[in-house]
């Protein structure tokens, strides 16, 4: 176990840590949370032997292997698969050994290099190296593409498929779900859940919290203080605590009231009656949890959004695309006022394309976007990140758009961002990315739209900025259409999804919960649509050299048929979980079904009510395991596919 005790960290004169005490045993989930520049990653550096205690003693088991993900990686020419085995090093060494071994002719030791491969799972790392990069959204034509040819974000996941490929017995991941889509993070949370080892996380998305860890550290105070359960329980037992001190109340009943209001429009608003009760119930846990962030040094509101005509925006058969290559066809939508879309769908789908062309910076292919008479777009993507002007404070990029605004008006506004005193006034050229983020953000709302686009908005934000932006969206009378990894954000403030999926844009009829589901069986049915799409199961034997004879081609022949027999049992394996994973999936449709009944939520029907809560839960869980099973069918499938090619091509 690690065990930290009475030790004081300094970064620059003033400790970031003093006395603290912490003790995390084998095995444990944790997640580390704590306000940007509490000291956090330096407790990383410290876990990783970079750095000492300035006071104290640390103790970690001296056999553990670490891992971590690195935060930069340079434009190397290695594969992208290459870069990924790359991680486990003790693999590396067993394949040079191997490659010394032959070269030598020694037959003991090429007998013994080959069993420290074996030892080092060397015969199915590069099936392993390429699940992994699978699961992170690479598709199977890019593992073998140069790292340097990759944009920043993606060479962020190959860090990440990187440190997962790395055995280790303590994993330290820093932000690990930043530049991830929906599915992908989805992915990383099954297999982090799966994970045998200690885990230290750094996040700030609190769903991704809620699923992975068991533990929470918070730093506060130079202190690290531990609570036990997933982050929703962190909140609610920190805002018992705070909730205490009477000077907060006042605050803490505004954003109550705030959120009650939200409640009443959007039950009035929503017309299917599962969707409806999946985000009241977010809302509602949005209401208990609150007081634990009344602390929180964000708050701001979107002012009121001017009226305009109905629909806002209609695609009129538009088809969307770059350099006359369609990525979108035949879309007909429509956006009102106080329309809240969430948008689904995988990475490429073509979720960012669409928003770009609602907010008028791509011009469609084909059709019409009409618009409505003073529509007013307020419009977030990251790339706007790097388009402020390196030289210019918050209070200069205000004035720019509200010239005769007061200065000190300006500085109260963005003191609701966290800009105060001489940031509001400083370049922004050094910000970090949260910083510029939050700057960006405050821009948008300080122009007053009436339709929102935000595309990824929570990346780079803490837990309290993120939870100052759903109370404001909360609030916000005008439309919104959002794309995020961010399930928090998407439940409390969505009401509709729309599903972006090959070419198409249509109604997703469901929740969340729904979307996972639909991603397992996409997956699924793209497999074996793989599989049965191709004409021979292995790879076809080459032809038989002229002289081989009757008896090679008869051992080629069995060879062959050898490697379909092995093959069998790990197909059947797969089928077995897929046909397991399909009847709990049945299971969770019925019972959400049975849950959507308003007679539930009355007082009489309480006690069923919570008999299928507990039903639920179990049937969740049974779910998550069904579905790790599957994947490690899947990959186990792979493995031997890719053997059998190799003994075939042979």
């Amino acid at each position: 176990m690690i065990q930290l005790n009475n030790i004081t960290l300094r970064r620059g004169p003033d400790p970031l840590l003093e006395g603290a005490r912490l003790t995390v045993h084998a095995g444990s989930k944790v997640g580390l949370v704590g306000a940007n520049g509490t000291g956090k990653s330096t407790l990383f550096a410290l876990l990783r032997g970079e750095m000492g205690v300035d006071e104290g003693d640390v103790s970690l088991p001296a056999d553990w292997r670490v891992a971590w993900m690195a935060q930069e990686t340079p434009a190397r020419p290695e594969s992208a698969i290459d870069f990924v085995l790359d991680g486990d090093t003790a693999l590396r060494r067993a394949e040079a050994e191997v490659a010394a071994a032959e070269a030598s002719g020694a037959g003991e030791r090429i007998a013994h290099a080959h069993v420290e491969l074996e030892n080092a799972g060397g015969y199915d790392a590069r099936a392993r190296a390429g699940v992994l990069l699978h699961g992170l959204g690479f598709a199977p034509t890019e593992h073998d593409r140069p790292v340097g040819e990759f944009s920043g974000g993606w060479r962020v996941r190959l860090n990440l498929a990187r440190a997962l490929m790395a055995p280790s017995d303590l994993l330290l991941l820093d932000e690990p779900t930043n530049h991830l889509d929906l599915e992908t993070v989805l992915w990383l949370e099954q297999w982090l859940q799966a994970y045998q080892g200690t885990l230290i996380l750094i996040a700030h998305d609190r769903d991704f919290l809620d699923h992975v860890a068991e533990e929470i550290v918070h730093i506060e105070h130079r202190r690290l203080n531990r609570y036990s359960g997933n982050y929703t329980a962190f909140e609610r037992q920190r805002s018992e605590r705070l909730a205490q001190q009477q000077a907060l109340h006042e605050r803490q009943q505004r954003e109550i009231a705030h959120m009650e209001a939200f409640i009443n429009r959007f039950r009035a608003k929503a017309t299917k009656a599962r969707a409806a009760q999946s985000r009241i119930k977010a809302l509602e846990r949005m209401e208990r949890v609150a007081p634990a962030h009344v602390d929180s040094p964000f708050t701001f509101e979107f002012p009121p959004a001017p009226r305009a005509g109905n629909p806002l925006l209609n695609l009129d058969d538009v088809g969307l695309g770059y350099r006359q290559r369609p990525v979108l066809a035949g879309l007909r939508l429509g956006l009102a006022p106080g329309d809240r879309v969430g948008l689904l769908g995988r990475n490429g789908a073509g979720k960012s394309t669409l928003i770009q062309a609602l907010s008028g910076d791509l011009a469609p292919l084909a059709g019409q976007i009409r618009r409505a008479r003073q529509l007013k777009v307020g419009y977030f993507a990251q790339h706007q990140l790097e388009q402020l002007d390196a030289k210019a404070s918050p209070v200069v990029h205000l004035q720019r758009l509200s010239p005769d605004a007061e200065p000190q008006r300006l500085r109260d506004f963005l003191g609701g961002f966290g800009f105060n005193g001489d940031q509001a006034l400083a370049p922004v050229a050094p910000f970090s990315g949260g910083e510029k983020a939050r700057l960006v953000l405050a821009m948008l709302v300080w122009q007053a739209p009436n339709l929102l686009l935000l595309d990824e908005p929570t990346n780079h934000l803490d837990l309290e900025m993120r939870h100052a932006l759903n109370l404001a969206l909360q609030g916000f009378e005008g439309a919104v259409v959002v794309v995020s990894h961010d399930r928090y954000l998407l439940e409390s403030t969505v009401a509709d999804y729309w599903l972006v999926a090959d070419g198409q844009v249509t109604p997703f009829d469901g929740d969340l919960d729904d979307y996972r589901r639909w991603l397992a069986r996409d997956e699924r049915q793209k497999r074996r649509q793989a599989r049965a799409g191709s004409s021979v199961e292995t790879p076809p034997p080459a032809p038989a050299a002229a002289g081989r004879g009757r008896q090679a081609r008869r051992a080629q022949r069995q060879a062959v048929a050898d490697a379909k027999a092995a093959l069998r049992p790990a197909r059947r394996r797969v089928d077995q979980a897929v046909e397991a994973l399909e009847r709990l999936d049945q299971a969770l449709a019925d019972l959400e079904g049975q849950l959507a009944d308003p007679a539930l939520y009355q007082d009489e029907g309480n006690d069923r009510l919570q008999a299928l809560l507990k039903e639920q839960g179990q049937l969740r869980q049974a779910r998550d395991a069904a579905e790790a099973e599957w994947m490690a069918a899947e990959a186990s499938l792979e493995a031997a596919e890719s053997e059998a090619a190799d003994q075939a091509r042979a």
